[in-house]
């Protein structure tokens, strides 16, 4: 069986791409396509796929600014020739899932995200988006929207990361999905022996985290806090930030893991899809605090494994903070640990696979239906009706 793997970009090492190393898994020899690559950045893990880049890649600087790009997207991803693939799983949280499998191809999207930059998020993106962007999307995107929406027709099966996800699939695709959370190495992680006196914020640099809540928050309240990641957002953040507020950058997985074990607790400002850090600090034995909204809600246990605030803004941060403290006694790092094991890379594996499993039966079963002989029925004579004899003569 041919099989390859769709991924809209690889550029960084993510949540998304952790799903693209436990697809690599099931799969040692799937071939990945993606629109930009950058190698260099990547996992061994990954590297040893062949990996196919589409026409962007050739653009000069189309690596660093893939996602000024995205009106290309749509004919970067059909141009891509999938003929002769048994199975295509696409990684859908930009445009992925709109490659165009063979007629025979059994296609499941694993769906981190409709398009929110298209759909749910699309007023907030434009808002902190640069001039030219501001003035071309509303032109761009309700031909954006309908090629997106045309092109979920072509997947045989959607399985999203959360049920947050999965309702905004219903809802912008009316499409069903099941959910199978995704893969996060729990085992990787482990509490500390002791903690520190430090809150943890890390991820991806960019708007719609609100990182910039906590750095308001944390420099109000004069506490410690620790910020791990980059993105457009890092000197907007420096730049508002106070003495208590310290910017670490990309740092190795080793300093993330001890960061984590050792923190008082992990604050996650944003809405996510569903969220990996907050698994990733539960499974070190440390609680979170969260905005109370998207997949937060499903991996964040009040009074269990963190606190949630219910408005997105400084004030409720620095509220939730204060409760936290003033009840940290109650969460206990063997309770999270145990909690974290239900997102684990095993569970992740065993429910894709058997997805997968259904979905080619479900394709070799329609297609022994539509080629098995019809079988014709010998009709019975048509039963012959007694007339009375009737006067033909003109009168």
């Amino acid at each position: 069986m041919r099989v390859a793997i769709v991924h809209y970009w690889l550029v960084s090492m993510r949540g998304g791409e952790k799903v693209i190393e436990a697809l690599c898994d099931m799969y040692p020899d799937a071939d990945i396509f993606t629109l930009v690559c950058d190698e260099s950045r990547l996992s061994e893990k990954i590297r040893k796929h062949r990996i196919f880049t589409s026409f962007l890649q050739r653009i000069p600087g189309a690596v660093r600014a893939y996602q000024s790009l995205l009106p290309l997207m749509p004919f970067a991803l059909e141009s891509f020739d999938l003929t002769g693939y048994d199975l295509i799983i696409s990684s859908e949280s930009g445009p992925a899932k709109g490659i165009i499998p063979p007629p025979r191809a059994t296609h499941v999207c694993y769906c981190h995200s409709p398009m929110r930059y298209l759909w749910d998020h699309y007023h907030f993106y434009r808002s902190h988006a640069g001039l030219a962007s501001r003035l071309m999307l509303p032109m761009l995107a309700p031909l954006l929207r309908s090629w997106d929406v045309n092109t979920s027709m072509r997947v045989d099966r959607f399985v999203a990361n959360s049920h947050h996800v999965s309702d905004r699939i219903g809802k912008y695709y009316r499409r069903p999905a099941t959910v199978v959370y995704p893969p996060v190495n729990v085992d990787d992680f482990a509490p500390a022996a002791s903690t520190e006196d430090f809150y943890l914020c890390a991820g991806q640099l960019v708007p719609y985290k609100r990182v910039d809540l906590a750095v308001q928050a944390f420099t109000r309240m004069n506490r410690q806090l620790v910020v791990i990641g980059e993105g457009t957002e890092l000197e907007r953040l420096k730049r508002i930030a106070g003495p208590s507020v310290t910017f670490l950058g990309r740092t190795p997985f080793s300093v993330l893991k001890e960061k984590l074990a050792r923190c008082r607790a992990l604050v996650f400002p944003g809405e996510e899809d569903f969220g990996m850090v907050p698994v990733e600090a539960m499974a070190s034995g440390r609680p979170v605090i969260a905005y109370g909204s998207g997949g937060a809600l499903e991996t964040v246990m009040p009074g269990v494994t963190g606190v949630l605030f219910d408005e997105q803004s400084a004030d409720a941060l620095v509220e939730a903070v204060l409760d936290f403290e003033a009840t940290q006694q109650q969460f206990r790092p063997e309770t999270l640990q145990a909690h974290a094991q239900q997102f684990s890379l095993r569970k992740f594996t065993t429910e894709m696979q058997a997805i997968i499993n259904e979905e080619l039966l479900a394709r070799t079963v329609d297609r022994l239906r539509s080629h098995a002989p019809v079988q014709r029925t010998r009709e019975a004579p048509l039963p012959v009706l007694a007339m009375e004899p009737h006067n033909t003569t003109l009168q």
